[in-house]
């Protein structure tokens, strides 16, 4: 089964492939020539997610899954949510919106944050909804340079490292797109591929 995980980021594409059963051939955005900018408008998570996954069904004619994921830290009121990957403007600047972040909480005692991944699968003309959330905390200064985006500031509970310094396979079991990509898979092998 052919199917188009709507993304052109390598690193998710790598954590995604590494958790799907072999009989699901995983397309990129790249690999569907697909160069679009698909506008992300939803006010949440689960509507950019929809959005990305119906714009790839529509104009492209797959089936198609999507995610969005935000970063949602308690003493700042869920931000920066649906805005993550822009939080420090435009360019998207992983180490921009870290050094943002950090800024923002250097007086905060209230480090509490989670991390939620939604996935929208668009799959034989039906719709699925898929969600994985990882609570932690947001330390105080980076640690590690494994993963990307925030993972080098957020401290996932019950852990020590960051997502920073954990190793690739435990990030993928514990992670909030992990543990939301393991319901998709889990729908996938109940389908019987």
């Amino acid at each position: 089964m052919k199917i188009v995980f709507a993304t052109h980021n390598q690193h998710k594409l790598k954590e995604v492939k590494a958790l799907l059963p072999s009989e699901i051939q995983l397309l990129s955005l790249d690999d569907i020539g697909c160069f679009d900018e698909i506008p992300e408008t939803g006010k949440t998570l689960e509507e950019n997610a929809k959005i990305k996954a119906d714009h790839i069904t529509s104009t492209y004619g797959f089936d198609c899954f999507s995610d969005d994921t935000g970063l949602l830290i308690d003493a700042l009121q869920g931000a920066p949510g649906v805005y993550s990957a822009r939080y420090a403007g435009e360019q998207k600047d992983a180490k921009d919106n870290m050094t943002k972040v950090l800024s923002e909480l250097k007086d905060s005692a209230n480090r509490g944050a989670y991390f939620k991944t939604v996935i929208h699968l668009n799959l034989e003309n039906k719709s699925y909804s898929f969600e994985g959330i990882v609570e932690g905390q947001i330390t105080k200064k980076e640690f590690g340079s494994k993963g990307f985006g925030y993972d080098p500031i957020f401290k996932p509970k019950g852990y020590n490292e960051t997502f920073g310094e954990l190793s690739a396979a435990i990030k993928n079991e514990i992670s909030h797109r992990g543990l939301a990509i393991q319901k998709l898979v889990a729908f996938f092998k109940n389908r019987a591929l």
